[in-house]
């Protein structure tokens, strides 16, 4: 039974640090080290942290002198990596009890080189919100399609951080972590530059109660399914791609040439489309290029949101408005 690092990253965590610790401390798989990078914190988390740094040897305490910021924090935990195999933790779950040992299972099963898993949406009192955090965000789809390619990541984000296990020999690569865009942090990062250069496999079972409280740094309000107006989707779309292409063109290091010259063509198609209030259909090429193996369904609806709005404004708004009619909005 092999050691594992376990990553976490902690900043003001003290109403749940203790509970995600011991549910850390507590899983089946016991032979871990818990590296724990605490970014300046200013309530009691420090104290408690020392207080467990001293219960239990597994424990691996670094305390920041200034603030890096979540995503340089958990760079700064790769940095720290001495096992061939680490998972990431966020401060404010709870692992259920088998997490690590079926991970790295997963991990070991199917020889892949990182593996992450579905979550479990619960409130503050752990109490469920979703059963599926994949259903919820409609990233299902996307995985079982994708999940042998490197578009599950590339394009549409379906990696959750806080679940993965990966192998050290990718880090060499993820490091330096953009912080140029919102929409890629550390977990983004990790999964794109893995799936461009290993294999990535899904194992479908809820491993984490997901906690929502309203401080998270990455939660499930923003989401497009949930806008009413048809400018609201469009917008963060867009945002979202050229956020992403933006930080793959800046970091064009990681790309192979055919990859290279679709980032820069994609930028410059989303930012063009930002423009476009009504109709468009320059740039259809490089859509076609990104979407080409989506359902007809899935291709024809986006291309029009982007393009066409002026035609499915009105389509949006009566099904907005079926739906609350339905009081499922």
């Amino acid at each position: 039974m092999e050691q594992i690092d376990i990553l976490l990253a902690t900043y003001n965590g003290e109403k749940y640090i203790k509970e995600q610790l011991n549910s850390i401390l507590n899983q089946t798989y016991k032979n871990f080290r818990l590296l724990i990078s605490d970014d300046c914190s200013k309530d009691s988390t420090r104290q408690i942290l020392q207080e467990y740094e001293k219960k239990d040897t597994r424990i691996k305490v670094y305390y920041q002198e200034k603030n890096l910021g979540y995503v340089k924090n958990f760079e700064f935990l790769l940095k720290q990596v001495q096992n061939e195999i680490y998972a990431l933790s966020d401060q404010d779950d709870i692992w259920l009890p088998e997490k690590i040992e079926k991970t790295y299972n997963k991990l070991k099963q199917t020889h892949s080189d990182l593996v992450f898993t579905d979550l479990e949406v619960v409130n503050e009192k752990l109490e469920t919100i979703e059963p599926s955090f994949n259903d919820f965000m409609k990233l299902t789809r996307k995985i079982q399609k994708y999940k042998q390619s490197y578009k599950m990541q590339y394009l549409y984000n379906c990696i959750t951080g806080c679940t993965l296990m990966s192998k050290k020999k990718y880090i060499e690569k993820i490091i330096p972590i953009p912080t140029n865009s919102k929409y890629v942090i550390h977990d983004t990062w990790i999964g794109v530059i893995v799936s461009l250069y290993g294999k990535v496999e899904y194992l479908n079972e809820k491993t984490i109660k997901y906690r929502q409280h309203g401080n998270n740094q990455v939660g499930t309000e923003k989401i497009s399914h949930k806008f009413t107006k048809l400018e609201q989707v469009r917008n963060l779309f867009i945002e979202v791609k050229e956020g992403l292409f933006t930080t793959y063109v800046e970091n064009e290091r990681i790309f192979k040439e055919n990859l290279k010259q679709q980032n820069k063509e994609a930028l410059e198609y989303f930012k063009m489309i930002k423009g476009k209030k009504y109709i468009n259909f320059k740039g259809w090429k490089t859509f076609h290029k990104l979407y080409k193996n989506e359902t007809s369904s899935y291709y024809i609806q986006n291309f029009a949101i982007m393009n066409l709005p002026v035609f499915v404004t009105g389509m949006f708004d009566i099904r907005n408005l079926v739906l609350k009619l339905l009081k499922k909005r």
